[in-house]
């Protein structure tokens, strides 16, 4: 009996971090992909040769996976996202996943990939991502910019639209493209002309990642610093691994936002805090690829006793067997955090976002309303 209600209490306990509106703003699409699509598409793979199917189904199946293991599903998933129909239903599916757990807003990111064998270009990975966007049925879908034209895609509804007497979810979107280490000066500036070219269709930003060992920060600079004069908003996978010289010169460069700081000294720090620069937090993450050697020394308690701007993420959903309203419940059961102080860094989180002004006031009015329903 005891444990049927100690059950019943972490079933409640997870309902509220679920229907909380929350805001994510460091999700990969391709680390995002639901265990059942992995698996059905790399047993598809299998069945054509492409791969050995028996070497990945036990890493798909397992959720707490090791250092190596993520590594080789990684691998895995470079090879099966090189389809635009299966880039089509990730993109589809990975939406649909994060409306479901209540998140409001949504900056997605991505590395265009390019496949000559099959035709696929950066843009035509792209146009497959936004492909995907516009077969999501079971949610409203904000992706448009309100100065553009969205007359032939999906229009930016009100929220809490009504639908036979029910009311329907609607999510913002927003996309960011990813520059990849591995790539050389000019394909990343290709990457940046590209994000440029589809603005009109909700991107807008770029994200530098990838192996963090890989290549060095002097080779993607001139796109990074060509993207922040044309206007777009930039994020920097940061101090992932130990590089106290790539660290400072990426806050030298001001970015909007960095991911993780996992590897930060002292002069590091202060130097953060000094710019203010946001920090997109990814604790599972972190965890689990040994970035932070235990969650009672991770530097989400020094940011956010200093009050400094943070937002908590995702980063690999799927990879990571994990959720936003889990990354939530995992931060408040470890940092002795309340719902309200949750909630609040929930809604903080709007002003760090790369959308224009109309679609924060409309998602600081969703949380307002939110605030009485959850009894705050």
């Amino acid at each position: 009996m005891l444990q049927i209600q100690a059950v019943l209490r972490t079933e409640k306990e997870m309902e509220w971090w679920l229907s909380m509106p929350k805001v994510e703003l460091h999700a990969h699409l391709n680390g995002s992909i639901r265990d059942s699509t992995l698996l059905e598409v790399a047993r598809t793979l299998g069945e054509k040769g492409i791969i050995d199917f028996s070497d990945v189904e036990h890493v798909i199946m397992k959720n707490d996976r090791s250092l190596r293991e993520v590594f080789k599903l990684f691998d895995l998933i470079h090879i099966l996202t090189t389809d635009h129909a299966t880039v089509t239903r990730i993109a589809k599916e990975v939406i649909e996943d994060f409306a479901a757990e209540n998140v409001v807003y949504l900056e997605l990111r991505t590395t265009p990939k390019r496949n000559d064998s099959i035709g696929m270009s950066k843009r035509s990975y792209m146009e497959a991502v936004l492909k995907g966007l516009k077969a999501v049925s079971s949610v409203d879908i904000a992706f448009i910019p309100y100065n553009e034209d969205a007359t032939s895609l999906i229009r930016s509804l009100p929220t809490n639209v009504e639908c036979n007497g029910a009311t329907r979810k609607k999510i913002y979107v927003r996309l960011l493209l990813s520059i990849d280490r591995r790539e050389t000066t000019t394909a990343a500036m290709e990457t940046v002309m590209l994000a440029l070219e589809m603005r009109h269709l909700g991107v807008v930003g770029i994200d530098l990642s990838g192996n963090p060992v890989v290549g060095e920060w002097i080779t993607y600079l001139p796109a990074l610093k060509f993207a922040k004069e044309q206007g777009l908003c930039v994020t920097l996978h940061c101090g992932e691994v130990p590089n106290p010289k790539e660290i400072q010169e990426m806050l030298d460069f001001l970015p909007q936002r960095i991911g993780h700081a996992c590897y930060f000294q002292k002069e590091d720090w202060e130097k953060l805090k000094s710019s203010n620069i946001p920090v997109e937090i990814c604790l599972t993450s972190n965890i689990r690829t040994a970035s932070i050697q235990s969650i009672e020394v991770h530097h989400f308690v020094d940011l956010y006793k200093e009050k400094h701007p943070l937002v908590l993420c995702t980063d690999d959903s799927g990879v990571f067997s994990t959720s936003l309203s889990k990354e939530y419940k995992y931060a408040a059961s470890s940092f002795g955090l309340g719902k309200m102080e949750m909630f609040e860094l929930a809604k903080n989180a709007i002003e760090y976002i790369f959308a224009d002004g109309s679609v924060k006031n409309d998602l600081r009015a969703i949380f307002a309303s939110e605030t009485k329903k959850l009894n705050l």
